[in-house]
This record gives C-alpha cells, sequence and structure tokens, in this order.
C-alpha cells in the first residue's frame, strides 16, 4: 500500500513539473510535438530512475560513512551528466532521429533540476533504496504525463486561431497553469 501512495503522490498530488516546478525548461522547450516529448520522457525515466540508484547507492555507501554528506550536490551532478552522456550515446547509435529531434535538449537533462530534486528528495524523504527506484519512476510518469499532455495541446493550438499576441509562449504559459491548477484538484488525495 505504501507503493502506491508513493505513486499516487508523485504522479498526481506532487507532480514534479506542475506541483513543484521542477523540469520547467525542458517542459517547455521539448512539448510543442507529442513524439519528441515522448523521447524526452523516456530519456528523462531512464536518467531519473538510474540516477536515484546511484546516488543512493553513493549517499548511504560513501558520503554518510566518511561524513563528506556535504558533497551530496555537486557528487549527484557529476552522476547525472555522466548518465546524460550514456543515454545521448545510445541514443545516437539506436535512435538518430530521436537524438537529432532531442538537439540541445538531451544535454540539458543534465541540469534538469527535476532528475536532481528527485535524487535530493528520495535522501530527504529517508526512503530505502526500493521506494526511490519507485519514487523516481512515478516521478518521471508525472514528468511524462505532464509533458504530453501538454506538448499535445500545444499541439491543438496550433491549429487554432490564437490572436497574434498570445501565439507562442504566451498562450503555452496560460495552459501551463491551467494544468497546474488543475493537478491542484489531487491535493489531499494522499
Amino acid at each position: 500500500m505504501e507503493y502506491i501512495l508513493i505513486i499516487i503522490g508523485a504522479v498526481f498530488v506532487n507532480n514534479i513539473v506542475l506541483a513543484q516546478f521542477l523540469g520547467i525548461c525542458p517542459y517547455m522547450g521539448v512539448s510543442s510535438k507529442v513524439s519528441t516529448s515522448v523521447g524526452m520522457s523516456g530519456a528523462v525515466m531512464f536518467v531519473m530512475t538510474l540516477a536515484t540508484v546511484v546516488t543512493y547507492l553513493i549517499y548511504n555507501y560513501i558520503l554518510v560513512p566518511f561524513g563528506v554528506t556535504y558533497l551530496q550536490t555537486i557528487s549527484y551532478i557529476l552522476v547525472i551528466s555522466s548518465l546524460v552522456q550514456m543515454v545521448e550515446i545510445i541514443l545516437k547509435k539506436v535512435s538518430p532521429a530521436l537524438f537529432q529531434a532531442l538537439g540541445i535538449f538531451l544535454p540539458l537533462i543534465t541540469t534538469n533540476c527535476a532528475v536532481l530534486g528527485v535524487a535530493i528528495l528520495t535522501v530527504q524523504k529517508e526512503f530505502n533504496l526500493l521506494e526511490g527506484v519507485v519514487f523516481a519512476i512515478a516521478n518521471a510518469i508525472g514528468f511524462a504525463l505532464a509533458i504530453l499532455l501538454f506538448a499535445g495541446i500545444r499541439e491543438h493550438l496550433d491549429l487554432m486561431g490564437v490572436p497574434k499576441g498570445m501565439q507562442g509562449a504566451p498562450v503555452a504559459l496560460v495552459v501551463a497553469g491551467i494544468l497546474a491548477l488543475a493537478f491542484m484538484g489531487f491535493a489531499g488525495l494522499v
């Protein structure tokens, strides 16, 4: 039951993008097409889950025993950037089209505060390794849900008669705000 609460809480109630406002850069930047958003969601899910596992192990078996927990953030950033490089190499070989579509946003996962935030929140919430993995996957699903909903709406808005002054970023920000308000409806669920 505890894992179900973690999942519902991470996906809906405390959505990493719409409630905690982490990962806004790729959320706004990659969400113009659903196909690109799917690729970014997969890359974020892989990096977020793997980063949470590795950073959990580093924190509990290196930083805490040696009393250097103040190195948490810098060590997490190094782990995340290494994982992103690995994802870039794999995507370049496996799916060159997706690699090109993601373009500059793939390296931005390195500085995606959602990935770093989940790794830090796992430690702050004192999750064990399995709970941390479930938390990371659930947050990645929440990120994917938010970015895919947003991309679908943005694609639909491109077909609509949006006034010239509201086209592009202004209407995207209004839609993002409305989505955040919609997700606030889940508050108190968990």
